[in-house]
């Protein structure tokens, strides 16, 4: 199985994560935490090694160069980064219906990508 799949296959395992998730930050954490996998499958599909280094780099970041028609959600989901952070730790920084909007978004943008990346099966949606 290729890199792309497996990254999208993680993601839908994100997203039934955040499904079964039982507080606001934990879901909204596994669901941008599936949004985070999809984006490295198209990044996986369609960037090409540069040579010169300048460091790390967001994969939100990266994602508009390689796929310009994805813009809006990487800066969708580079806006909720630091609250996936503290969600992730388990801060109660997002209410229920943050959460739940977010898990759908993060569904919406899988199936996008999964669209997207060739030879991807099409997968049974989560919710």
């Amino acid at each position: 199985m290729s890199a792309p799949n497996e990254l999208l296959i993680a993601a839908r395992r994100e997203l039934l994560d955040a499904t079964l998730a039982d507080t606001p930050a934990a879901r909204y954490a596994a669901a941008h935490l599936a949004a985070l996998r999809a984006a490295a499958a198209i990044l996986a599909v369609r960037a090409r090694p540069s040579v010169r280094r300048s460091g790390p780099r967001s994969v939100w970041v990266l994602l508009p160069r390689v796929a310009p028609e994805l813009t809006e959600w990487a800066q969708f989901f580079a806006a909720g980064s630091a609250k996936r952070s503290l969600a992730g730790a388990g801060v109660a920084v997002v209410s229920v219906r943050e959460a739940d909007d977010l898990l759908r978004d993060a569904q919406a943008f899988c199936d996008l990508v999964a669209s997207m990346v060739p030879g991807q099966a099409v997968l049974p949606a989560t919710g």
